[in-house]
């Protein structure tokens, strides 16, 4: 998969059958989409070429970042996408001058200029342009000016991917996993960057990595204790671990942290990226009464979590 990050050096595209969209998740409802992305591109010997956006359209037309957590970060999404055999992601720069263009604008100088497709497969609802006044009408209306075909995506299907962003990330931020993953068709995972914390995990004989996520937009888990497979940068292999979301509230309290204890794992990753792949939520954060309650719940964790894993 080649990803286009520069929309005024795009290569000419063979028979490009495009959709457009944030695809945050690219979970199973997406995967209709780009199923019938293939099939129309095979159908005609094209390429598939998805076209999202970054940021966010809803931060930059909303000016605030208040409400946009984002099941996938770019990377992830890029990541899934490839897995999924798309040819091309096209990533836009999203500004307020580009959502400002006029919708006949968009048409000519966006999509018929940059992409000449010969297929566009978008839903009813999708709207562009200045006062979001394009939409699927004005784009069939223009096709034959412009030379290429229509396909609808079923209302039914675009109903269904908005269900279940809205059911994923509320079963993340209830600590839900199973369901989550079950919608995504995948296991939900973020990645951080392991940082100095106070080392107090260590000599509880649990050291823990803590990590810092690099995009606040990210959307993670509710606060608890969770089993994990963590993926060390530069490892193959999966490792079995435990995690905490939370202030620590038998320690402090002040700060809220995510730390993971990767079991039998001794190396030092400061620095590097940490994958984390959330498998099931254990149990709320609790405050015991004393260092020693607490270290024998983390012992009763580890012997839930081989469990799980």
């Amino acid at each position: 998969m080649k990803v286009h990050r520069d929309i005024e050096n795009l290569p000419v595209f063979r028979n490009a059958v495009i959709t457009i969209g944030t695809f945050d998740g690219v979970h199973m409802g997406h995967r209709q989409i780009i199923s019938s992305l293939k099939e129309e591109a095979k159908a005609i010997n094209g390429e598939t070429v998805i076209i999202t956006f970054h940021p966010h359209p809803r931060k930059v037309v909303a000016s605030t970042i208040l409400g946009v957590r984002l099941i996938n970060t770019l990377d992830e999404k890029l990541h899934l996408l490839e897995q999924l055999g798309v040819d091309h992601v096209v990533v836009v720069p999203f500004t307020d001058a580009f959502a400002n263009q006029p919708a006949e604008d968009y048409i000519k100088d966006f999509l018929i200029e940059k992409f000449h497709p010969h297929t566009i497969i978008i839903g009813y609802d999708h709207r562009f342009g200045k006062e979001r006044k394009g939409d699927y009408m004005l784009l069939e209306k223009r096709a034959s000016e412009y030379g290429y075909v229509m396909k609808e995506i079923p209302k039914q299907i675009l109903e269904e991917i908005s269900v279940s962003s809205t059911k994923i990330r509320e079963a993340l931020l209830e600590g839900k996993i199973e369901i989550a993953d079950k919608l995504l068709g995948y296991e939900f995972f973020f990645s951080g960057i392991v940082v100095h914390g106070d080392k107090l995990g260590r000599t509880f004989g649990f050291p823990t990595a803590n990590l810092r996520i690099p995009d606040e937009e990210k959307i993670i888990p509710r606060n608890g204790i969770y089993a994990v497979y963590a993926q060390p940068q530069g490892y193959r292999e999966r490792l079995k671990g435990m995690m905490s979301i939370g202030f620590r509230p038998t320690v402090d309290g002040k700060k809220k942290v995510i730390e993971v204890n990767i079991f039998d794992f001794d190396k030092d990753i400061y620095g590097e990226t940490l994958k984390v792949y959330v498998k099931k939520y254990l149990r709320e954060e609790v405050k015991f009464d004393s260092i020693e309650e607490l270290i024998v719940q983390m012992h009763q964790d580890k012997i839930e979590t081989d469990k799980v894993l």
